[in-house]
Formats: structure tokens, sequence, C-alpha cells
């Protein structure tokens, strides 16, 4: 079994070099890594519906389950692209995964450079986010992956500076946190990593934020002061050259006194669980995401009645995730 599941994983790691890892390396522009991700069909699982949307003035994607309700909460789902391609509809085997789950999903169709430059999808995001919370129906989490996981933190610093009410916690998947490139792994993860090439991304950072600084923490939230941050969860796997990233913003985030769930996974590749159709390891990465929304809910309601508070959801709301009743 472990020598098949080897098997897989190599033959995974290698047809992505060739499809993808190949074509990023030529991009000399934004234009060019929107062409090279053209042509990947969405792929979705079944008994989920999506439909079109808009939350705070913000379009995007619903993603919600066919039969049952989804009654654990609402997800901000924020999907990668290096700040310049894909969309809600390119992510909806992640979207349609936690909705399966239980959850539901709204992903924003939020603005891309480099038509629109730092801060528009920030933005974008902060008011999908508030109108959300001000809806009052469920707990809300938020999750993304790649630059989307990124702005999932970034996101997260501009809520507590504007002294805005969290989420209840938050799962990142590969999560691009230093937009100056600053990580050994890119260097030593250089030939390791089955998708992602440095030089691309520091010309996707460039198209993102324009001519601001790659290290203000709303860019790149590992150069920020984490504190008051809700329960964090990092997923990253051990090849990437986006691991530092992931192990830096766990160590920062630690010292802060966040609550942190890194989990580094062997050979996988970036933001794997969107592959969870083919791999086991991307469906396991989505359980655990699951769980640990579910868990921090529960705490939530342990918070809430030794300190009640007004919540971003109601108490009853929370106890029936619990139940499921």
């Amino acid at each position: 079994m472990k020598g098949f599941k080897a098997l897989r994983t190599y033959l995974v790691n290698l047809a992505l070099r060739a499809l993808i890892k190949r074509k990023l390396s030529t991009c000399l522009t934004p234009f060019d890594v929107r062409k090279a991700f053209e042509g990947f069909p969405p792929i979705a699982p079944r008994g989920v519906r999506f439909f079109d949307g808009a939350v705070g003035g913000v379009s995007g994607e619903w993603a919600q389950p066919k039969k049952g309700p989804a009654d654990i909460g609402t997800i901000l789902y924020v999907h990668g692209g290096g700040h310049v391609a894909m969309s809600p509809r390119t992510h909806r085997a992640i979207t349609g995964a936690f909705a399966a789950r239980g959850f539901s999903v709204f992903a924003p169709d939020y603005r891309l450079a480099p038509e629109y430059i730092f801060p528009a999808a920030l933005s974008d995001l902060a008011d999908a986010f508030c109108a959300l919370r001000e809806q009052k129906e469920r707990p809300i989490f938020v999750a993304g992956d790649s630059s989307g996981g990124g702005l999932v933190v970034s996101l997260l610093l501009k809520l507590r500076d504007l002294k805005q009410e969290q989420p209840i916690a938050a799962s990142v998947f590969s999560p691009w946190v230093d937009l100056a490139v600053t990580g050994d792994s890119a260097t030593i993860n250089r030939d390791r990593d089955p998708v992602e090439v440095p030089e691309c991304l520091r010309m996707l950072a460039k198209a993102y934020i324009g001519q601001a600084d790659p290290r203000d923490p709303l860019i790149s939230p590992i150069y920020g002061d984490l504190t008051g941050l809700p329960p964090l969860q990092i997923f990253v796997g051990d090849t990437e050259i986006l691991l530092d990233d992931a192990q830096r913003l766990a160590r920062r985030a630690r010292d802060a006194l966040v609550t942190v769930d890194l989990q580094i996974y062997p050979n996988m590749p970036h933001a794997w669980p969107s592959l969870n159709a083919i791999l086991p390891e991307g469906r396991k990465a989505l359980d655990d995401a699951a769980l640990f929304m579910k868990t921090s809910a529960l705490k939530a309601i342990a918070t809430q009645l030794r300190d009640p508070k007004p919540s971003s959801a109601p108490l009853d709301d929370i106890q029936t995730a619990k139940t499921g009743t």
C-alpha cells in the first residue's frame, strides 16, 4: 500500500511539473500566468450545488450541499492564483468539498492584479466578510490557498486593526505570506517543488503591490504583529518553496500567543487539497480543516458560556452545529 501511495504521489507530481511548472517557468507577465492556467476545468464533487451571488457588494459563488442543511457555519473561501489569475469556479474542488462536509461556502470573485493592485483585493474581502458577519445567521470561518491563504491572514490583521470582530477560525493551504520571497525554502526546494517557481512569484508580487513595500504587513503578514488573531491552521508540503512561509507564519503566530495547528505533509504539491479527487491526502487535509473549524466553534461556545458577550453568530446556531439537530 505504501508503495502504491508513493507511486501515485510521484505520478501526480510528475504531471504537475509537465502541465504547470514548465509553463510557469516561461511566464514573464501576469497575463502569461493567466494563460498558463486556462483550459483546466473545475472539478466539483457530487452532492453540491453552486450558484452565483453577491455579499457586501462583492460578487462571487456559493457552494452548498444539495441534501441536508449547511448547519456547521459559513466559510469565506479565498481562492489562490498568484493575485492575478483563477476564480471561484476554478476552486470548486475545495469549496465544494467544504460544502459536502456541511458548510455553506462563499468564494468572492475579488479584484485581481495587475488591473487592480493592492489593496483592492483586501478591501473586497473585508467588505464580504463584514457583510457575512452582520447577517449573524451562523458561525463564520475563513480559509484560502496560496496567495488566497496570504490574503486570509492579511484580512485577519485588517479586521483586528479596525477593531472588527474576527472569524471563529482560519485554515490556509500552502499560504504565500512573504511577497518579498525571502524564505530559505525558495532556494532549497527550488527543484523539489513540482509547481511553483521563485522568479514567477517575484514577478507576480510586483504586479500585485505596485509601488508599495512588499514587507507591509497587510501585503506580507509574516512581517506583522499577529497578536489577537483567531485560531489558525496551516497546511504545507515539505517540498514546497513556500515551506518557510508556513513555518515562519506558525512561529510568529505562536509567539503572539495565537492557537496554531501547523501540518506539514511529505511530498505533497502546492495547494494539494485542490486535488482531493485523486489524492487521499487532499481529502484528509480537508477533513482536518473541517474538524478544526468545528472544534474552534465548540470552544467558542465554552468561552461564551463562561463570559457571555455578543458573538458573530448566535449561540443557538453553533450549538446546532454541535448536535446536528
